[in-house]
């Protein structure tokens, strides 16, 4: 679609063409970007202090994070190059020269990674008792504990392959566990190959337990790459095993679906979800301990180059450690427990739609309970005047209350119409099971609108009361996923707002029917209106500032891309514009370059909490907005997603002060980017208290936070009282 930038003739776009012509790089690269997020992220597994457990879980989420960008992005990058599309990007950087880049930072952050992990986790794990026995520090009487455990649950479901003309190389599933074994010798039918392959189903756990009086301390672990290394002779009698080293292959997992081509997405999808575990190899991870012979005739067989060979100290695969900290029963380890809060307005009233029909009510997750949510549909499943409930789903996990609930309600008779995103990545399955279960139930289950992932957070009951039909809605800016709730940070807002109601059925109907998109009261809406919108507001704080009035701009996102956006901050900048932009991960604009962007700062905010809010604040107008959107090219054109405008004047204070500026007085948790990309963590200067924004909002709004201990980097202020949120 054309992309009319939204900013008038005058003197904005004078500034946008005078910034073409002198900063001819205005943008930085997306994937670069990407790894500069992920060296934050280590930094917390580096932070001392921060709970030794919760370190160990951010080092085995940067290898999480590097997985996805690995499957996705560098596989893009190899795809475009393969094609001999090797034209520059927004950056103005060609696919062949970002991925050389990428791959020089990727190694350099993974060796960081495992040093992180060798020469601090690890030793500081096994002072409080958490200990990783490595082979050679086996007691015999673990040894014959262990050895017992590989005969009895382990040897059983191995299947080992001796390569050779009958027994070619076979195909790895992605991300899985494997060892490649040289032999000497012969086999019971002459074959002396050299070289067999063993494949660790994903059945067998990656980390096992050891008793505690065998251990000597509380929590023993053996890694299972370490007994199938002890023991593969067993898989290989009469012969000699020469070498054994673990290996782990990285495919392309973007799926492919020509949406237009295909009759039924549904079908199409399932046919496909298989094939995302053999996709393009695009990394190998092998022990450091592999022999350069071996490491090549691996990277041979996945077609890959000595870029895309990572040697590491350690197990391949840290995600897998991802469950010991639930495992380990120390809470002194751990970041301290707290109770969601509950706003005032639900404890006063407990009927959610009398409640909701007196006023709008914030809630701030996680710091306030996911719960309301999840009672707002209960209450409709089960509420004899509720007619029908309408509600979109983008993540919402496996084993999901919500949808049991909407199942429930379908077989009560309610009319259920559920907007279900085939496309989420890595949530296809799941959400092809629920799809299938509400479908069985007579809800009515569609998939949006073809070329366009439904990324809007919407629910809406109706409800006859009186003589008509009422209409409450939920609108959020993250998933309805009760567990993620627990774990990032987003806003919701119920809503019986005459207006604003008819404009979420309205959305809904164009999800559901067909016709041409009607012009919406209060929300702004991708594809149509959030786009322009956003320029023309950005455009009117330009205008203010140009006119001497006052202006501003303080926006929170979790990426920053678009190149007409960035554009036109940038002009704005320039007429003199002061603007904050919190942007957790990705960053394309340049921040601080004079004459360009002296007016915008940007930082970012890594702690307990993932920050996934998006807030936009525009000072001359005094407008406030939540968003299901990014500031991406995918949010604005190729996805349907909702703002809305914070109407209620009380409300509107609370998503400014909580959402925007405690985290621009942050000076714990905050990084502030330069022009080249490169971030500083924030320390409170001399003299100055420590403020981490996510510590004070549990403080604030959660109904019985346990403090965090008391360190240099997070002394927190006297405890406010906690505000009446409505």
């Amino acid at each position: 679609m054309d992309k009319d930038n939204g900013l008038g003739p005058e003197v904005d776009d004078a500034l946008i063409a005078r910034s073409r012509r002198t900063f001819s790089n205005r943008y930085l690269n997306r994937e670069l970007g990407l790894l500069e997020f992920n060296r934050r992220v280590l930094a917390q597994a580096a932070d001392t202090g921060i709970p030794l457990l919760e370190r160990l879980r951010f080092l085995c989420i940067v290898s999480s994070n590097l997985d996805e960008f690995f499957e996705i992005r560098v596989a893009g990058l190899k795809a475009q190059i393969d094609i001999g599309a090797d034209a520059p990007g927004h950056d103005g950087q060609p696919p062949s020269r970002v991925y050389r880049e990428v791959a020089r930072v990727a190694h350099d952050l993974v060796a960081a990674q495992y040093s992180l992990w060798n020469e601090h986790v690890l030793p500081s794990l096994a002072h409080e008792g958490i200990r990783f026995f490595r082979r050679r520090e086996w007691t015999p009487a673990q040894r014959e504990w262990i050895s017992a455990y590989f005969f009895r649950e382990i040897m059983p479901v191995l299947t080992p392959i001796g390569l050779d003309p009958a027994h070619p190389f076979p195909r790895i599933l992605n991300k899985s566990l494997n060892f490649a074994v040289q032999l000497s010798g012969k086999d019971a039918f002459g074959r002396s190959s050299g070289i067999a392959l063993v494949q660790a189903p994903r059945v067998l756990p990656r980390v096992i337990k050891l008793p505690a009086q065998l251990a000597g301390c509380d929590h023993g672990f053996v890694f299972l790459s370490s007994i199938i290394h002890a023991h593969v002779g067993e898989l290989f009698t009469g012969m000699e095993v020469q070498g054994c080293y673990q290996f782990r292959v990285t495919r392309n997992s973007d799926l492919f679906v020509d949406e237009e081509e295909v009759k039924n997405l549904r079908l199409a999808l399932q046919g496909e979800l298989p094939q995302r575990h053999f996709g393009d190899a695009v990394r190998l991870e092998v022990a450091d301990l592999c022999p350069p012979m071996m490491s090549e005739f691996l990277l041979q067989q996945f077609g890959l180059g000595s870029d895309d060979l990572y040697q590491v100290t350690g197990p391949v695969n840290l995600v897998r450690l991802m469950q010991v900290p639930d495992w380990v029963d120390r809470p002194d380890l751990k970041y301290p427990p707290f109770a969601p809060g509950i706003p005032a307005a639900l404890i006063r009233q407990p009927d959610i739609f009398a409640a909701i029909g007196k006023g709008d009510i914030l809630l701030h997750h996680p710091f306030q309970s996911f719960k309301p949510v999840i009672a707002f549909i209960a209450q409709a499943a089960k509420d004899a005047d509720v007619v029908a409930i309408k509600q979109t789903v983008y993540r919402t996990g496996a084993d999901s209350e919500l949808m049991r609930i909407l199942i429930d309600a379908a077989r009560r008779g309610k009319e259920i119409t559920v907007v279900v995103e085939l496309m989420a990545r890595f949530d296809e399955e799941a959400n092809l099971n629920w799809a299938a279960q509400l479908e069985e139930v007579g809800a009515h289950v569609v998939y949006g609108v073809v070329g366009h992932k439904t990324h809007a957070k919407l629910a809406m009951v109706v409800r006859r009361e009186g003589e008509g039909l009422r209409r409450y809605c939920h609108i959020g800016t993250g998933n309805y996923h009760s567990r993620t709730s627990n774990l990032y940070t987003d806003f919701g807002v119920f809503t019986s707002n005459e207006e604003v109601c008819a404009d979420v059925n309205d959305v809904f109907m164009q999800l559901t029917g067909l016709g041409k998109a009607s012009k919406l009261r209060h929300l702004w809406q991708s594809p149509f209106t959030l786009h322009p919108q956003l320029l023309d507001s950005i455009r009117r704080e330009a205008e203010a500032a140009g006119a001497g009035k006052k202006a501003g701009i303080i926006a929170k996102m979790n990426a920053l891309l678009e190149p007409d956006i960035i554009d036109a901050l940038y002009a704005a900048s320039s007429a003199g514009v002061p603007i904050d932009l919190i942007v957790r991960g990705v960053c394309g604009l340049r921040p601080g370059i004079s004459e360009l962007s002296e007016n915008i700062r940007v930082r970012s905010i890594i702690g307990r909490f993932l920050e996934h809010h998006r807030v936009f604040h525009f000072v001359s107008t005094g407008e406030t907005f939540i968003s299901s959107a990014d500031w991406m090219d995918r949010n604005f054109f190729r996805r349907i997603e909702v703002c809305l405008p914070i109407l209620d004047p009380r409300l509107k204070k609370r998503v400014v002060e909580e959402g925007l500026r405690r985290y621009l007085d942050d000076n714990s948790q905050a990084w502030e980017m330069d022009a080249d990309g490169h971030y500083q963590r924030c320390q409170p200067a001399k003299g100055q208290d420590a403020r981490c924004a996510q510590s004070e909002l549990l403080q604030e709004l959660a109904s019985a936070p346990l403090p965090e201990p008391p360190t240099a980097k997070h002394r927190l202020r006297p405890r406010r009282k906690a505000k009446a949120a409505a």
